[in-house]
This record gives structure tokens, C-alpha cells and sequence, in this order.
């Protein structure tokens, strides 16, 4: 059975990929949690998978016997020495970058404000 590119975000995803009664099956089984694609967190992930890979798997292992030792090894070190990470990307520049994200909340306000003065106008026509 192929997971690839299986989006599963929510349970309908299931049923899109699979029979309903094994999607009913596989969602039993799942407890789903949202993550974010765009999250600092998943960059720290990739930064520190990024590092793992260039420091201890630079080089053929041979067995899963070899490899656990070396990522065990691999792993105290990392942590012995924590790196800080700089953010510089700020949620003022992420509003200003990503703003087809981020919604407007004036422009929201606005339009709130304009739609009950509009039915206000109706009402008091209409009276």
C-alpha cells in the first residue's frame, strides 16, 4: 500500500484514498494532530537533520547494528553543545511577506462595519 503524497490532515483524506471501510479502519487507529508546513519548529528539524547527515551519515554504514551506535554517539555530542538559533524573520515581516496568509484584520472590520451600515440603511428604509 502507497502513503506517498497521502495529505492527511483530516479524516475525509482517507476516504479520498482508500474504500470507506478501510479508511474507517486506518482512521480508528489514528489520532491526528495539525502541524504546520511553514513552522520554526519544522525548520529546526530540518536544520538538525541537515547537520546529522553531513556530521555521521557522510559515508556508508552497513548494518542497522553499525548505524544506531554512530546516531547514538552522534546525538550526545549535538546536545552536548547546543547551537542557538538567530530568528530574524519576524511575525511583522511574516504579515508584510505572507499576507495573503495573514488576514487584514482592519480591512476586515471595515467591511464588517460597511455590511451592517448597509443593512441599518435597508432597515430604516424599509420602515
Amino acid at each position: 500500500m502507497s502513503w506517498i503524497n497521502l495529505n492527511v490532515h483530516s479524516v475525509a483524506s482517507l476516504y479520498k484514498a482508500f474504500p470507506p471501510e478501510e479508511a474507517r479502519r486506518i482512521a480508528r487507529r489514528l489520532d491526528i494532530h495539525y502541524t504546520s508546513k511553514h513552522g520554526s519548529w519544522l525548520d529546526c528539524a530540518e536544520i538538525a537533520i541537515n547537520i546529522m547527515t553531513r556530521q555521521c551519515l557522510d559515508r556508508r554504514i552497513e548494518s542497522l547494528e553499525t548505524l544506531q551506535p554512530e546516531l547514538d554517539a552522534w546525538q550526545e555530542s549535538y546536545n552536548a553543545d547546543p547551537t542557538v538559533i538567530n530568528w530574524q524573520f519576524t511575525a511583522k515581516d511574516g504579515r508584510t511577506k505572507l499576507k495573503r496568509i495573514y488576514p487584514d484584520f482592519e480591512a476586515c472590520r471595515a467591511g464588517r462595519d460597511d455590511l451592517r451600515k448597509e443593512k441599518l440603511e435597508k432597515l430604516a428604509a424599509s420602515a
